[in-house]
């Protein structure tokens, strides 16, 4: 990690180095905004709704997108502050050098996917590393607590996932049921359900709670 530092160092290099290092690093955000916020999270969840009220492509997955990314933001913004704050504006200042900027906003990210990974996915990518020298979850390396933190954002969405899918699923079975009943064995069950699903969810004010469900989660 010392060495990524290091490499990062760009303020000996000329201009033309320098541009050509940073549209390079540009390749990875969006793999950094995937693996090291709450994306993964929020757009999940966001699909796991679109999928519950049976809408196949409404919204579109351009608008299930966009508003993760704005939510992801949106929950992110106090991290983002705190890397403003103690790395990137002391470095804009001169105050420290990059790689020193680098390390403090990696420890701030750092400390936002602890808070927020389990303690067995964590202890799993440590015992697959043969990392034997970590006392605190705090010792852990970078780039052993970024695919620990993935894999509990996975469990948490599916989770949550599930607890969205229950209410149209009873819908779906009442119709079912209902249709089964009148002998009108051959009518799809979605045909029917798929309007009270979406009435359903617009008189619960679904993408309130859903907003505030995923915002509230990590609080």
């Amino acid at each position: 990690m010392n060495d990524l530092f290091t490499a990062l160092n760009l303020k000996d290099a000329s201009p033309p180095v320098q541009l050509a290092l940073a549209l390079g690093l540009s390749a990875l955000i969006p793999a950094a905004l995937m693996t090291l916020t709450c994306f993964t999270r929020v757009v999940i969840v966001l699909s796991f709704v679109r999928q519950g009220l049976g809408t196949q492509n409404v919204p579109p997955n351009q608008i299930i997108t966009g508003l993760a990314l704005f939510l992801s933001a949106f929950i992110m913004q106090p991290t983002f502050q705190q890397i403003d704050r103690d790395a990137l504006q002391p470095y804009l200042n001169s105050q420290i050098d990059g790689p020193t900027a680098i390390q403090k906003a990696a420890e701030v990210q750092k400390k936002f996917m602890l808070r927020h990974t389990r303690t067995n996915d964590l202890s799993l990518f440590l015992h697959l590393s043969n990392n034997t020298k970590v006392e605190t979850p705090e010792d852990t390396p970078f780039f052993t607590v970024v695919p620990a933190f993935v894999i509990s954002e996975l469990k948490t969405a599916f989770i949550m996932g599930f607890c969205i899918y229950l209410p149209f699923l009873m819908v779906d079975l009442v119709v079912s049921s209902a249709l089964t009943s009148m002998g009108m064995v051959m009518m799809p069950p979605v045909t029917i359900s798929a309007p009270f699903k979406i009435l359903l969810f617009v008189l619960a004010d679904g993408w309130h709670l859903i907003a505030h469900a995923v915002a509230a989660s990590y609080t």
